[in-house]
């Protein structure tokens, strides 16, 4: 099975989510995505295929979500886009699905 991680080597469930699908046997591909950061478009279809709005994929607590408390979903993606550590992690694409793997467990319903 293939899978991509949108991952941050410094989270724990990042970590763990990624040991996870290295334990299921998966063919992972690591995207970091802090370095590598995904397309505005990317991310609406990352979202679309997890069934999730870009505020239920936003990292709320950083500093730079502070000024999207009431702005739409196009505003999200676009500041996700310029500023990726506001995407929540990890997220774990496969065949079957995406999900945001919090808690890690969540990989399994997409293994």
């Amino acid at each position: 099975m293939n899978a991509t991680i949108y991952h941050n080597p410094r989270c724990s469930k990042s970590r763990a989510a990624l040991a996870l699908l290295t334990e299921a046997g998966a063919d992972v591909t690591v995207v970091e995505y802090l370095k590598t950061p995904p397309t505005r478009d990317e991310l609406a279809a990352l979202f679309e295929r997890a069934d999730l709005t870009p505020r239920e994929a936003l990292r709320a607590t950083e500093t730079e979500a502070k000024p999207l408390k009431n702005a739409g979903d196009a505003t999200i993606l676009d500041a996700m886009a310029r500023h990726p550590i506001l995407i929540e992690r990890p997220i774990v694409e496969t065949a079957k699905g995406v999900v945001i793997a919090r808690p890690p467990e969540r990989i399994r319903e997409v293994l």
